[in-house]
């Protein structure tokens, strides 16, 4: 396999994460966003909308869109375990991590502010809206983790849930938002964060980190 991604990209860092969790070793290519690698003509044939991650199966098929590879590579390489079983349960998990996935990230990414920009925000008031939706983002989800077992978001394995909320937090404090007000997030940040498989995704241990 190939993962074409980028070191700080928040979609990107899940599914290294996944990758890690599963065991699976891929090849790695990268995409720089500030310079805007991923709208070169050659990457838009493979990956349409511009973005990253694009994984490339060992049959050659791209895959793109984050949680849509993670579905994949849990219905590919089932064990261990990113969903728990009980239907219900996997329904929470699923909510959780698209909380992050389509309502946080996709609204602070570096192609919105660029947009709040061009449109006339300064880069002061682009990342205020930044943590300001970081912040409201993730208040939510600390309430809806707040009567779950731990150390991790849904007990004692990590799961898709953690796999959005750690690159996410990141990117909360990037812009400055006060993740103290979020101990139960912060409890399942750090015992992901002990996990080896976190530990290896991290941003600044990537080949292409400046």
């Amino acid at each position: 396999m190939k993962l074409i991604g980028y070191f700080r990209s928040g979609a990107s860092y899940r599914v290294r994460i996944a990758l890690n969790l599963k065991g699976i070793g891929v090849e790695h290519a990268f995409k720089h966003l500030r310079k805007g690698e991923h709208k070169e003509s050659d990457y838009l044939e493979v990956n349409p909308q511009g973005l990253v991650p694009t994984l490339f199966t060992d049959e050659g098929q791209a895959l793109t869109q984050s949680i849509a590879i993670l579905e994949w590579l849990e219905e590919t390489h089932p064990a261990p375990a990113m969903l728990p079983k009980d239907p219900i349960a996997r329904a929470r998990v699923r909510a959780f991590a698209l909380a992050i996935a389509c309502d946080v990230h996709p609204v602070q990414n570096l192609g919105v502010l660029n947009k709040l920009k061009a449109y006339g925000l300064d880069e002061a008031k682009a990342n205020q809206w930044a943590k300001e939706v970081n912040f409201d983002g993730l208040a939510a989800c600390e309430s809806l983790i707040a009567k779950e077992p731990g150390p991790f978001c849904f007990g004692d394995q990590p799961t898709m849930a953690d796999i959005c909320l750690v690159p996410q937090l990141v990117n909360a404090r990037r812009f400055g938002a006060d993740v103290s007000a979020f101990p139960r997030l912060l409890q399942a940040e750090a015992a992901c964060l002990a996990h080896p498989a976190f530990a290896a995704a991290a941003p600044e241990k990537q080949p292409d980190a400046e």
